[in-house]
């Protein structure tokens, strides 16, 4: 009798619960919400002057399927992504139209740019400031420094405009690759991860021996665009200075990288570097002068 009961029992609330449940009115809402954000202002400037004129999506809000999970990572500002948009816009795409041509623009940059708010910081004491992937997307981190280093040329270029020069170099190297020849200058240079490490990181280490920058005695790739992105975001005079500090040896194996660097970019590309670098620096130039408004989400 007890079973019968408790069976009885059961099925009749499960009655009670399927008429209740059905009574309930459908909202026409999904609960669903991925992919799904309220749109603002910045969305709709980022619409009109990224994709629809380079058919560029840059994103801004933090994606963990985009980030590195090797490290900790934070959402970008709202604002300073609304300014870095603008720099790289002023700076770095419409240098580009201006030196190239529009159609190199559109047809060459990566489609995707994706920005975080810190640096990605290594055990070694060295933090990345932007990666390129597969010749599709470029990663920029940082961007919550900001404004802390716009009103100097040098931290513009050293931790923002100079990253996105040499990833985007990456990206042109991954689809027209460069002379065979340019990896045998300093062909035992090349020390990988311990560029970093004494004696590699001492003041002049690397101009003496050849590369322009620490970084650039990674590897041949890394030295390639380490070679173009500095080349262009930065002054003859600051080169000049350099190259003395290089020495005869040095300055001459620079000088040997450096011709490699601008026969490939005028016979692949098209591009002057000199005219791009005074493009760059012009611009840049402005940016620090507050000349260029990087607030204004006015869609034209």
């Amino acid at each position: 009798m007890k079973k019968i009961l408790v069976y009885a029992f059961a099925i009749l609330s499960g009655a009670v619960m399927f008429t209740s449940c059905s009574e309930d009115d459908l909202s026409p809402e999904s609960i669903i919400t991925v992919d799904q954000v309220d749109y603002t202002k910045f969305d709709y400037w980022l619409k009109a002057n990224f994709i629809n004129t380079y058919n560029i999506d840059l994103k801004y809000r933090f994606q963990d399927i985009e980030t590195d999970h090797n490290y900790y990572l934070i959402p970008a500002d709202y604002n300073q992504s609304i300014k870095l948009a603008h720099i790289i816009k002023y700076a770095v795409l419409e240098a580009f139209d201006e030196a190239a041509g529009i159609n190199f623009t559109r047809a060459n940059f990566p489609k995707q740019i994706y920005l975080v708010g810190n640096w990605e910081f290594r055990n070694n004491g060295t933090f990345v400031l932007g990666t390129a992937e597969g010749g599709k997307k470029v990663f920029l981190a940082g961007v919550n420094l900001l404004d802390e280093n716009l009103s100097s040329i040098a931290r513009l270029n050293q931790y923002y405009l100079k990253t996105v020069y040499h990833e985007f170099t990456h990206i042109l190297n991954q689809t027209k690759d460069y002379a065979a020849d340019y990896q045998l200058i300093t062909s035992t240079g090349y020390v990988a991860g311990e560029w970093s490490d004494p004696p590699y990181n001492a003041a002049n280490y690397c101009l003496e021996h050849g590369f322009i920058s620490a970084y650039a005695q990674h590897s041949h790739g890394e030295d390639f665009a380490e070679m173009f992105s500095i080349y262009v975001t930065n002054t003859a005079e600051q080169w000049d200075a350099w190259m003395e500090a290089a020495g005869t040896d040095g300055a001459n194996y620079i000088a040997s990288k450096l011709f490699i660097v601008r026969d490939y970019m005028e016979k692949s590309w098209g591009i002057d570097m000199d005219e791009l670098r005074s493009i760059v620096l012009r611009r840049e130039a402005d940016i620090v002068a507050g000349k260029v408004e990087l607030s204004d989400l006015t869609v034209k």
